[in-house]
């Protein structure tokens, strides 16, 4: 019965050792045997953790993560594949949020933010997914005091289908309510009202990652200045904000000026250049 039972341990873990299952020398004492397979076990971890990128593959001997650590890395990889991800996503989490896999890491502290995802923003399994591995910063954030009120001041402004898996999406989520505020109350200080800000917002959300002293100021007083354009153009058409001043508005403005030519600022940033130009030679 031992000998079988060696037998089917050397078999299952590839040890290459020297047996003779007829002799009644052959043994090995309990402590050597789990000594084998703890060894074999910790050395097969530590290969699964190269293959799907949380370790470097080159990570000298000497650097390599000890068993005990070894172990929590594998239970966060059990946990976060729970939630639905998969081998090929690991390499980027590790990447861009390494506590994920340190010996501090608690999957309890970052449940709320899946429960806050399904429950609150509506996103399905896979889009929760997504969204987290668009924004992985997402996963450390305070859904009381952070999350929740970022959801709740987004949805005041009108935006919506905030459950979709976008880039746009996962960092406005993860976008503290100030910051969110400082662009409305730049919209406010142009001139629009309240609700203008907010349906600009809702039509051009990408403009809560624009800076204000670097683009939308400047953008502003180009297009009352220079272009001589009322606000009520830019409440049109609040995609104005996403034009490029140097390589698209001032170009196509001097162009046209330049021809005493006068034209809705979507005719003049929606068409490309070929149409554009050849339109207005």
């Amino acid at each position: 019965m031992q000998a079988n039972a060696m037998l089917q341990l050397h078999s299952y873990w590839g040890l290459h050792l020297n047996l003779n299952p007829n002799s009644k020398s052959y043994s090995l004492p309990p402590s050597s045997t789990r000594f084998i397979k703890f060894r074999t076990s910790h050395r097969e971890n530590l290969r699964y953790l190269k293959t799907i990128g949380i370790i470097h593959p080159h990570t000298p001997p000497n650097k390599l993560p000890l068993p005990d650590h070894v172990d929590h890395i594998i239970a966060a990889v059990h946990f976060l594949k729970s939630k639905g991800f998969s081998d090929s996503h690991f390499s980027r989490l590790a990447f861009l949020r390494p506590q994920l896999f340190s010996p501090k890491f608690d999957p309890t502290h970052v449940e709320p933010v899946f429960d806050f995802l399904a429950a609150d923003v509506s996103a399905s399994p896979e889009a929760s997914c997504s969204i987290i591995l668009r924004c992985p910063a997402i996963l450390f954030s305070d859904v009381e005091y952070c999350l929740r009120p970022t959801l709740a001041y987004l949805r005041e402004l009108g935006l919506s289908g905030l459950n979709s898996a976008t880039n746009l999406n996962a960092h406005l989520l993860n976008t503290r309510v100030e910051k969110l505020r400082e662009k409305v109350r730049f919209l406010r200080s142009i001139g629009l009202s309240y609700e203008e800000s907010g349906r600009v917002c809702a039509r051009v959300p990408a403009i809560f990652g624009y800076s204000i002293e670097d683009n939308l100021r400047p953008k502003h007083e180009y297009l009352v200045w220079e272009m001589e354009r009322s606000l009520e153009e830019v409440n049109k058409f609040p995609q104005y904000f996403g034009f490029s001043l140097e390589k698209r508005i001032r170009p196509r403005h001097i162009h046209l000026k330049q021809r005493n030519v006068h034209i809705p600022l979507n005719r003049m940033l929606l068409w490309g250049d070929h149409k554009f130009y050849a339109k207005w030679k």
